[in-house]
């Protein structure tokens, strides 16, 4: 596949082996709940050995990114969310259709970009897995606070892999006074998050919601990868 023609296609149940004896090669086919299949690519890590799957939702095809929010719509109900609040910058386009999906009128976006009319108070330090080297400030918006206060928020990435971005919403949210019920995502990379949001609190993994689940990769003898 060329690099462009990753997300653009939901398969139907099956059509690619999930467990092929010579490994991956080129793509990890993620499923929804359903069965169906999503190719990802395979992105090789800096020690050769290692590798994640990738989801990159801003340039997934229309019925791909409309798939995801359904799907994590419908998973999220049960917490039965008032408002969306969405992280940069991903997450916000997963936010955006996640909270449509789910009969709102808005959404609520967090940015990493300082607006003028911006307080400190309002914002925390932010790292995350793809720009690790980057310290950056998670904000809210002071003219959005009374949009989440007092209502039950649900929490939106497009992808949770450290679980560093995530811990720092909680962090901003709960300085804000504002009641997070759950979190949700496009895929869950690896399961390395559960201990940064455990450190948070302990009831926080089982308020994760994921459409989609990748595990971390290892090369193969025949230059394939598999679930390690």
């Amino acid at each position: 596949m060329q690099p462009h023609d990753f997300w653009q296609e939901i398969h139907p149940p099956s059509t690619f082996d999930r467990q092929p004896a010579e490994g991956h090669r080129g793509f990890y086919p993620a499923e929804f709940e359903d069965g169906r299949q999503l190719r990802l690519p395979i992105r090789e890590l800096a020690d050769g050995e290692h590798a994640l799957a990738s989801l990159i939702i801003n340039q997934a095809g229309f019925s791909v990114e409309d798939a995801l929010c359904a799907s994590l719509a419908e998973k999220v109900r049960a917490f039965a969310p008032e408002v969306v609040v969405g992280l940069p910058t991903l997450g916000l386009t997963l936010a955006s259709g996640t909270a449509r999906k789910l009969g709102h009128s808005r959404y609520v976006p967090l940015g990493t970009s300082r607006k003028f009319w911006y307080r400190d108070d309002l914002s925390v330090p932010m790292t995350s897995i793809t720009s690790p080297d980057q310290l950056k400030r998670l904000y809210l918006d002071p003219r959005m606070l009374p949009v989440i206060e007092n209502r039950r928020v649900l929490l939106v990435d497009d992808v949770i892999s450290s679980g560093r971005s995530m811990a720092a919403a909680l962090d901003l949210l709960s300085s804000c006074g504002v009641r997070t019920v759950a979190i949700g995502a496009a895929m869950l990379q690896t399961d390395a998050w559960r201990e940064k949001l455990a450190a948070v609190d302990p009831v926080w993994p089982d308020r994760v919601v994921g459409v989609l689940q990748s595990p971390r990769l290892k090369r193969t003898a025949s230059v394939g990868w598999v679930a390690e």
